[in-house]
């Protein structure tokens, strides 16, 4: 009985190994790099998607604005009938008696209207409102680029904090078994009589340190993924990983980086179209003192029959033409009090623009400073990493030989995780410096 309970147990434990090895594993998702984590952010951040939209939606205005310019087309159809005074009376059409209309504004009791028309605006308006939708397609260009390179610079701090907060999860695990490591020993000195008591509460006190310490940096780690997750897909809670660089990158030339942001800076480019949109503004405002031509040309028939021809073969087939001059007189001087405030728009416009040039140049004096200094301080954070680790060997050393106490050891284990904190910092710095002088160039 016993024997086939064994082997029905080991058949079934057989046939379990079997399915569990036949379960195919659930797919890896390859690290994300930089570059792939902005495409995604640009595809899923509400922002820069209105920004995208108001862009192309001021490129359509701009099209309608110039093809206003243009002469308009019209074929214009229409049948009025118009009841009839009950009289006759002969009509210039080959002396045809016809009933009159009621109404004296209408021509007759069936008339028939199919006319092509062509009309053309000549005015300052329109020549205005042409050069004002460009301005305002220019700067919506100018700022779908400033949300582009804002929506890199956030993509980019996301993405160093969230493999910053990998590393310091590894430095927070290594520290911790670190810590087990030497609580093991102090309590085989203890049990061998080399050390007082005292010494392992010490090393239990840097344990229960180190595993807080673990538990705030996978918290600090679950929040940083989520942040980045939020741009990246619509779940956020979706795994994924950080892919790692080889080396950072190097602190481009000084001259290529003013060269390049004197060049491409969308900031100077949205007041610059602000300042051509005021302007355009302002040729509107002026545009109201000024007279209107409008050329009009019509082709077709207005005649009691619909046809080409009328009774007796007259002709009802023909064009017309006109030209109208509209010449404003007084409104009460709203025109010039339009024209001023146009003025005074066009004023603050200016001032923005200046503002936006000083504003690039601090931030590009501050932005280089910044990647310098972090740069230059990389090499003084690995310097002390690689302090800090051998003086924990040297120290390690000490107190198993008996030399060093256990407050040196803790001492040392807080250095060299404070110190591969601050190095992991320092690259988040570095990157993200990099990252503000590459969207202010629009090398990113």
């Amino acid at each position: 009985m016993r024997k086939g309970l064994v082997s029905i147990l080991g058949l079934v434990g057989l046939l379990c190994w079997r399915g569990m090895a036949q379960t195919p594993a659930a797919p890896v998702r390859p690290a994300i790099t930089l570059e792939e984590a902005i495409r995604l952010a640009q595809n899923n951040e509400p922002a820069f998607a209105a920004a995208a939209a108001e862009s192309h939606a001021a490129a359509l205005e701009r099209t309608d604005a110039k093809a206003a310019l243009l002469p308009s087309v019209v074929f214009h159809n229409q049948y009025l009938y118009t009841e009839s005074n009950r009289s006759k009376a002969a009509t210039t059409q080959g002396g045809v008696t016809e009933s009159l209309p009621v109404f004296i504004a209408n021509n007759a009791v069936h008339e028939y209207v199919s006319q092509a028309s062509v009309t053309e605006t000549v005015g300052v308006a329109g020549v205005a409102a042409a050069r004002l939708a460009s301005a305002n397609a220019a700067r919506a260009q100018a700022e779908l680029e400033i949300a582009r390179r804002g929506l890199i610079a956030t993509v980019v701090g996301l993405f160093y904090d969230a493999r910053s907060s990998s590393d310091k999860l590894a430095v927070a695990q290594r520290a911790l078994d670190e810590a087990n490591h030497f609580l093991d020993i102090t309590q085989k000195r203890e049990a061998a009589g080399e050390s007082a008591h005292a010494d392992v509460i010490k090393a239990r006190l840097g344990q229960q340190q180190r595993q807080r310490e673990l538990g705030d940096a996978v918290l600090a780690k679950e929040k940083a993924s989520l942040e980045l997750g939020v741009l990246l897909y619509p779940d956020p809670r979706t795994e994924f990983t950080v892919a790692e660089e080889a080396a950072a990158p190097v602190l481009p030339d000084r001259k290529d980086v003013e060269a390049a942001a004197g060049a491409n800076n969308p900031g100077i480019r949205s007041a610059i179209a602000s300042l051509k949109a005021s302007q355009a503004q302002t040729l509107t405002a002026w545009g109201g003192l000024l007279p209107d031509l409008v050329l009009n040309y019509s082709y077709g028939i207005d005649a009691p029959q619909f046809a080409s021809y009328g009774p007796d073969g007259i002709q009802n087939r023909g064009f017309s033409a006109s030209a109208t001059v509209d010449i404003p007189i007084w409104d009460w001087l709203t025109s010039e009090r339009k024209v001023r405030e146009a003025r005074i728009r066009a004023d603050a416009s200016q001032v923005a623009l200046t503002g936006a040039q000083r504003r690039m140049l601090a931030n590009l004096d501050e932005f280089y400073h910044e990647a310098e200094t972090a740069q230059q301080q990389l090499v003084s954070l690995d310097a002390s990493v690689a302090d800090a680790q051998e003086a924990l060997r040297l120290t390690n050393l000490r107190y198993v030989d008996g030399e060093g106490t256990v407050l040196d050891v803790v001492d040392a284990q807080s250095t060299l995780v404070s110190s591969e904190n601050a190095r992991a910092d320092g690259m988040v710095r570095y990157h993200v410096a990099l990252a503000q002088l590459a969207t202010l160039t629009g090398r990113l």
